[in-house]
């Protein structure tokens, strides 16, 4: 860090956890002196945690980073998870395969929620677990705050979508949902491109608030001194395209539209908007059903879904 560079300043502290934060504090201190960079810095992988597991082989000299999600002291010997995005991979820290002040560093100062830089060799334990023996590690981020319950997780709705992130931490269909949606997106790109159509980025600041019947977002423009619309469709700009000649045309990007607000309603939210000159309604209404059929088959295997009839039984079709 530069000397331009300050520590980061946490929320203050909720009741009841102050104590936790002041044991903390006292740590992060206590890295400092030894000479660690408490927030922060470059570390090499060869491996991310979840990497390693699908590609794993005993006696590799490998470098991953991550989360420590889980750890087990016993005594001279600590086992310790450290978790990404992608999966987790179980450490092995022996005081007889260390130094002194690095078994020390993890037994006194690390605690669940921290992140760290591991090296050392791959191996399996006697219980079958693939594992590394810890020959160094690096401090790379310091938690204050401890992570939610690793078995009940966020349970307060509010929470969850508020501070979307502690979510996250701890719920594995959450990470699985964004995950998704980005193999999603990609898909529908990659699906329209081979169909020869064009991805473009319209304004997203307008002059006239066009293209759907909806309340915009208002804004002023200093430098022009005139008002602006945060658009609420890609419409018009879209069709201006397809005046200038080419023939395929979609966006898929955000809109925004000041209206009511719901778990199911977002007034910023992604739409997908495609054009083709030469064709009709019929035209594109079998290029979505295609592009939703090809999706459902990609992602789910399947063009059948579960539904309630008229019994109320729950039947596949």
């Amino acid at each position: 860090m530069n000397a331009q560079t300050t520590d980061p300043v946490p929320a203050p502290p909720t009741p009841g956890d102050s104590e936790l934060l002041a044991i903390r504090r006292s740590k992060l201190e206590k890295l400092k002196e030894l000479g660690h960079e408490p927030f922060g810095g470059r570390y090499d992988t060869t491996h991310s945690p979840g990497g390693l597991q699908e590609a794993f082989a005993e006696g590799l000299s490998v470098r991953v980073a991550g989360r420590v999600s889980a750890r087990r002291d016993m005594g001279k010997t600590l086992f310790f998870d450290v978790s990404d995005i992608g999966g987790r991979m179980q450490c092995f820290l022996n005081a007889k395969n260390v130094p002194e002040e690095v078994f020390a560093l993890f037994r006194d100062l690390i605690d669940l929620g921290d992140w760290l830089g591991v090296e050392g060799e791959t191996f399996i334990t006697k219980t079958g677990e693939p594992s590394i023996k810890v020959t160094a590690l690096t401090v790379l981020s310091k938690a204050l705050r401890p992570m939610p319950d690793k078995w009940h997780g966020v349970s307060d709705r509010e929470i969850k979508y508020r501070q979307r992130y502690l979510d996250l931490m701890s719920n594995a269909r959450s990470r699985e949902v964004f995950l998704m949606r980005s193999r999603i997106l990609a898909e529908i790109r990659r699906y329209l491109g081979n169909l020869d159509y064009l991805e473009v980025e319209t304004p997203m600041l307008q002059g006239v608030a066009g293209g759907a019947a909806a309340r915009p977002f208002e804004t002023f423009h200093n430098a022009l001194g005139q008002p602006f619309y945060l658009r609420i469709a890609p419409e018009l700009y879209l069709k201006r395209l397809l005046v200038g000649g080419f023939t395929k045309v979609f966006e898929l990007n955000r809109n925004f539209r000041n209206e009511g607000i719901s778990r199911r309603h977002n007034p910023e939210f992604t739409m997908l908007e495609a054009y083709q000159a030469y064709g009709d309604f019929e035209v594109m209404a079998d290029m979505v059903e295609d592009l939703i059929c090809h999706l459902a088959e990609t992602f789910c295997g399947t063009l059948k879904i579960e539904h309630k009839d008229e019994e109320g039984q729950v039947v596949r079709t």
